[in-house]
């Protein structure tokens, strides 16, 4: 699994990571290249609408995740803690979401509600202890923490290393680099801007920017 090694989370630079790449890293500093003037990552919003969107879209394809969330937020306006606990199950289950999801979204509204200051506490904390953190909510796995850390959060080095994604686009810059412990060796080179590095693999397998 990836590891970062930051005690206290950062804002990306993105200059100083493209820099960073122009010097240790040829390909990407090419990729780079190819974006449109300031096109970055950009962060998704606040954390509980986007932990609540990644579980909604968990396990089935983009274009009935889209539906789905479409349903989901004409019901559960917002969302918000409190609107998805008014609704009930048979509420929930009516835009599409099986049953193990409405739990799941269920029981982290729950904990977002009885927990004070928990925003603050995803916000602050490094980047192991926020993966640590979420992970222990049912329909949590490290992927979605580790996406969160990314598209959320801004966090500048983390190096999802199960992603699909990113071991493919690896392995078609990168001939002969086709394991994931050869992936961790590679992103060496690219800290502390691993995300940057992430964020244009993913970007040179499609041209619209990568969300999840």
């Amino acid at each position: 699994m990836s590891k970062t090694s930051n005690s206290h989370p950062t804002a990306i630079d993105w200059k100083k990571a493209l820099n960073h790449f122009n010097r240790t890293d040829p390909v990407l500093a090419s990729i780079a290249q190819g974006l449109k003037k300031g096109e970055r990552l950009v962060s998704r919003g606040e954390p509980f609408f986007t932990l609540t969107r990644s579980i909604v879209g968990q396990q089935i394809s983009v274009k009935a995740a889209d539906a789905v969330w479409a349903r989901f937020i004409a019901e559960a306006a917002g969302p918000s803690p409190a609107t998805i606990l008014a609704l009930d199950e048979d509420g929930l289950r009516a835009v599409g979401l099986s049953r193990q999801k409405v739990r799941y979204l269920r029981e982290l509204a729950l904990w977002w509600e009885s927990t004070p200051g928990l925003e603050k506490t995803l916000t602050s904390e490094s980047d192991e202890e926020v993966i640590r953190i979420l992970v222990e909510r049912p329909g949590i796995g490290r992927w979605t923490a580790e996406m969160f850390l990314i598209f959320t959060l801004m966090r500048p080095d983390v190096f999802p290393v199960d992603d699909l994604g990113v071991l493919k686009a690896i392995a078609l810059h990168y001939p002969g680099v086709d394991t994931k412990a050869k992936a961790r060796a590679l992103a060496q080179r690219w800290q502390p801007y691993r995300t940057v590095a992430v964020w244009l693999l993913w970007r040179s397998l499609d041209p619209v920017p990568v969300e999840y």
